[in-house]
């Protein structure tokens, strides 16, 4: 870790000392270093933006509101985004109506693609309207151990499911991703 890395970390670990006892100033500074990668996340596990922007404030509330309890167990940003996970699972358990529509179904059939149409060599690949048509399940695992680069036991935690679980997610989504992006499978 380079010297810099190590500075940072520090100064993010008093940062949030700072927060925890109730310094506002502190913790805008860790909202900007951390809002663009939730927000994200939040994007990339719905595939809506006005959710993902009222999921990303809602993270940020409430990891304000719990900010006293955090133990310092986990990275910060770990605990964020756990924090996020909860609220993309919370909005998804939510009764349909406050404005979210689904983008897709069970078999994560509702979404066109320009990649399911005959590509040659100068076609882009869409990858994240490939990601956010998977189902919601197989779209989590992919997000956060396929993008975020979290462990199988992180991801099974965050999402609280089985390891085998989200091993079988992360093979579905693959197989899905190949399937609509034409991709040929390794031999």
């Amino acid at each position: 870790m380079t010297e810099l890395a190590r500075d940072a970390m520090g100064d993010e670990a008093e940062r949030v000392a700072r927060a925890r006892n109730g310094d506002v100033a502190a913790f805008e500074g860790l909202y900007r270093d951390h809002v663009g990668r939730v927000y994200g996340l939040c994007l990339r596990m719905t595939g809506n933006v006005a959710t993902a922007e009222d999921l990303t404030q809602d993270t940020f509330v409430n990891a304000w509101r719990s900010l006293p309890g955090y133990e310092g167990r986990s990275r910060y940003s770990t605990w964020l985004h756990r924090i996020a996970v909860n609220a993309v699972l919370a909005q998804r358990r939510a009764p349909l109506g406050r404005n979210e529509v689904s983008m897709t179904d069970d078999e994560g059939g509702t979404m066109e693609f320009a990649a399911e149409q005959a590509m040659d060599d100068a076609t882009p690949i869409d990858l994240e309207r490939a990601i956010a048509a998977l189902p919601p399940g197989a779209r989590d695992i992919m997000v956060l151990h396929g993008i975020y680069g979290y462990s199988h036991e992180e991801a099974a935690g965050m999402l609280d499911l089985a390891v085998g679980t989200c091993k079988a997610q992360l093979h579905r989504a693959r197989q899905l991703m190949r399937a609509r992006l034409h991709v040929e499978q390794p031999t």
